[in-house]
């Protein structure tokens, strides 16, 4: 049977409609994680630049398309009061914020460790040694983290704990008077222990990979669709994203959900809900 694009279009703004109030619960739901993992990525409408945002809770993950990338996007979102710890990369809107309002931020160590690599590839060797010297310090803090099974939970808190000195130390003492090791060395001294929050807070993870892992198959739609073409179609995606990624976290059917979604709506009965129900 052929389908013409004008019923498909209103079909797939039904089943957005639809969608509705699930995104909203949790984007009433983000404010109180206890900890958020938060990545970003572009998408395109119509030769205009918008932003695909995400956030990654430990049971749930939604998307939100925004014009901006920047801080104002993290205040409309979790507010000003935000509790939880944020997991993200060291983009400054996310520094804006938790300078801005005292949030407590893990930033990642994956992108620590790239920029440190970074410095290898510089032609000064101060530069180089600098760089030798942080990456062996960052390589003896994951081979902790990595030996976690052979130690007691309080050894293995204790070693992260030197380690991190350890790692602080050579970031900051006897530093090249080159720009790049001076700005990196800046960083460790203004923001050195946004980067070991994990150490001390549980559930907090060292890297921002969950949030970059969540992301990942919106960046295959958008190379495959090219973006979209008018707000409903960014709500949509939004919707429509954050039910397939919420619904593998919880070990759901997509398809079964949706179905239930669609008819709730046509019936009038009350839609289902994504919200996690455990703890």
């Amino acid at each position: 049977m052929k389908v013409s694009r004008g019923y498909l279009t209103k079909l797939i703004a039904k089943a957005s409609r639809s969608l509705a109030d699930c995104h909203g619960e949790l984007l009433d739901r983000l404010r109180d994680e206890a900890a958020l993992n938060v990545d970003e990525t572009g998408h395109p409408e119509n030769r205009q630049k918008y932003w695909t945002w995400c956030f990654r809770a430990h049971l749930f993950t939604l998307f939100r398309i925004d014009k901006s990338r920047g801080s104002e996007v993290l205040i409309e979102t979790l507010g000003t009061e935000f509790n939880g710890v944020l997991g993200c990369d060291y983009f400054s809107a996310y520094r804006k914020y938790m300078r801005k309002f005292g949030v407590r931020v893990q930033f990642c160590m994956a992108h620590l460790i790239r920029d440190v690599k970074f410095l290898l590839t510089l032609p000064s060797a101060a530069d180089r040694a600098y760089g030798r010297r942080l990456c062996d310090m960052l390589r003896e803090l994951f081979a902790v983290i990595h030996g976690h099974k052979q130690m007691n939970r309080a050894a293995f808190r204790n070693a992260l704990d030197r380690t991190r000195r350890r790692v602080l130390w050579a970031a900051t003492m006897d530093v090249p008077r080159t720009r790049h090791a001076q700005n990196l060395a800046e960083r460790f001294r203004r923001h050195g222990e946004a980067y070991f929050r994990f150490i001390t807070t549980p559930g907090i993870g060292p890297t921002n990979n969950l949030a970059e892992q969540a992301i990942r198959f919106v960046v295959i739609d958008r190379r495959i669709t090219q973006g979209t073409r008018s707000e409903k179609g960014r709500r949509w995606c939004e919707r429509i994203w954050t039910v397939i990624a919420t619904c593998a976290q919880q070990g759901r059917v997509v398809f079964q959900f949706l179905l239930d979604s669609i008819d709730a709506h046509f019936s009038g009965a009350l839609p289902p809900s994504l919200l996690p129900s455990g703890p």
